[in-house]
């Protein structure tokens, strides 16, 4: 098939778009600030703008299927405005050119974050409703907006599907993400202390062997959770002691601690130009996040099968070596 994928330069967009050319399938890879990536790989790369309807119609001409990636990721609000824009009137301008060119397929990237965490004590799977506009942060939100842009056109006669990953990490990360900064934070000693709570971890590799199933087996209209295995960031940072040989941080300060030192958290990270891992959201997501995600209807459709966290933090540790981001 001839295959469209946009954000191809972020963690997934790289991991699917290798992965689809060695099964094959042409790739036209949108690109906005770089390829950094996608350069060794033999993809179209078309420089657009999601914002910039005319940039996506060589993107999406002649092509069967979509992968709509592209995303701004944020968990320090909208200041500018751009995740409402980017995460919102992205996938409005998607859509529209998608139907001007007869897409037979458009599958879009949510996230967890879209739907409303709490009851945190129940199960949470793809019929808990979505955050509403008063709730949630600007991340969240954005994403919710987005996913009904989807459902929409899926119920006016597109063929659309959503799939929610929970929190991504894995190999061939080369920006890095949020999540592959972390890693490398806790194996260089540079986080001096941990918080209590977690996240549902998921493997990049996983994630990306779902969305190519959902190709062919996601059905129309339909929403499917890719979640992994929550674990602690005890745990997390455990794991990389384990598979690194590197004594890594094991404190864990009370939550209250860890908020008071917010202010000179962001101070350091302004005068550094280092993104902090601990918020304010990041602190509540870790703190109030569900630990109970069901993964059951991308198991069942999607034949989706994600590997334990031990696995993919052995193997991303390897490549983070291989590719000189540790030493």
């Amino acid at each position: 098939m001839k295959i469209a994928v946009s954000g191809a330069n972020g963690h997934v967009g790289v991991n699917l778009c290798k992965t689809l050319i060695e099964q094959g399938h042409q790739v036209n890879a949108l690109a906005h600030n770089h390829s950094q990536g996608l350069d060794q790989l033999a993809l179209q790369i078309i420089h657009g703008d999601v914002l910039d309807p005319k940039s996506l119609r060589p993107l999406l001409e002649d092509v069967e299927v979509v992968f709509h990636l592209a995303a701004k990721i944020s968990i320090e609000g909208d200041r500018d405005g751009m995740v409402h824009r980017i995460n919102t009137e992205g996938p409005r301008n998607m859509l529209t050119v998608a139907r001007e060119c007869k897409i037979k397929r458009f599958i879009h990237f949510s996230s967890i974050h879209a739907f409303q965490q709490h009851p945190v004590g129940q199960l949470l799977d793809e019929s808990r409703p979505l955050v509403e506009q008063h709730e949630g942060f600007a991340y969240d939100r954005s994403k919710a907006n987005g996913e009904r842009l989807v459902m929409e056109a899926a119920k006016n006669g597109l063929d659309a599907l959503v799939l929610s990953p929970t929190a991504i990490i894995g190999p061939a990360d080369p920006e890095p993400s949020l999540v592959g900064s972390a890693v490398i934070d806790i194996y260089n000693h540079k986080i001096p202390s941990l918080v209590p709570g977690g996240y549902d971890w998921v493997d990049v590799r996983d994630i990306v062997a779902a969305a190519i199933s959902a190709i062919e087996h996601g059905r129309t209209g339909e929403k499917y959770l890719l979640s992994g295995h929550w674990h602690s960031l005890q745990e997390f940072s455990a794991l990389i002691q384990l598979h690194s040989g590197r004594k890594t941080v094991s404190t864990v300060l009370p939550m209250w601690i860890a908020r008071f030192g917010l202010p000179f958290i962001t101070l350091y990270s302004k005068l550094s130009g280092v993104k902090p891992l601990y918020t304010s959201e990041s602190l509540t997501i870790i703190s109030e996040g569900n630990r109970t995600i069901s993964n059951v209807k991308a198991r069942n459709d999607l034949n989706f099968n994600p590997r334990p966290l031990t696995e993919t933090i052995e193997d991303f540790l390897i490549w983070l070596k291989e590719n000189a981001y540790i030493k």
